[in-house]
């Protein structure tokens, strides 16, 4: 995976990542982080809707970390940004240092082995990984796709359907086709 193409598309999944994100998070943000902070179940991976947009945050920085070989991993945590404003800002500084890393990169980048260790999965205990960049940077995308699924129904719960983040939906509207 080394072609022009396939760093567009990279660069274009990064874009529709931070639109959905923002998307969602404007509504949170309306709602304030009274509700934000209010406990929605277990039943979700993080219980409050602020504590899922810190794990998604969170989560982007520790990856942005390995791609770039920095050992200093600071990880998601449902505590993090005390206030919606301060997990923003923080939100903002991440988004703003993964756009540098994602719009330097060279299609030859992709292909690059990234050398990591975690401690989570598939393999607990630390187990070393050898993975070229191209699927971590997929994985990223998509895993805040499962969370803001999360995101959505807790929103529902505590204020009415969100706005849709289709894919094709971020699309349409780049391309001037919906409002």
């Amino acid at each position: 995976m080394s072609d022009v193409t396939t760093l567009e598309m990279v660069r274009g999944l990064y874009d529709y990542h931070w639109w959905a994100n923002r998307r969602l998070f404007d509504v949170a943000v309306g709602l304030g982080d009274t509700v934000c902070a209010r406990d929605l179940g277990k039943q979700f991976s993080f219980p409050t809707l602020r504590g899922t947009f810190a794990h998604i945050c969170g989560v982007d920085e520790a990856w942005l970390r390995r791609w770039k070989a920095v050992t200093a991993v600071r990880g998601p945590a449902e505590g993090d940004g005390a206030t919606l404003r301060a997990l923003r800002e923080r939100w903002d500084e991440v988004e703003a240092e993964q756009a540098a890393f994602i719009g330097a990169l060279t299609p030859t980048d992709l292909g690059r082995i990234v050398e990591f260790t975690s401690v989570v999965y598939p393999r607990p205990g630390g187990a070393p990984y050898h993975v070229p960049l191209w699927p971590l940077l997929q994985h990223v995308a998509n895993h805040a796709t499962h969370h803001r699924s999360e995101i959505a129904t807790m929103l529902t719960m505590v204020h009415g359907s969100p706005p849709g983040t289709d894919l094709a939906l971020y699309y349409f509207r780049a391309q001037g086709f919906a409002g």
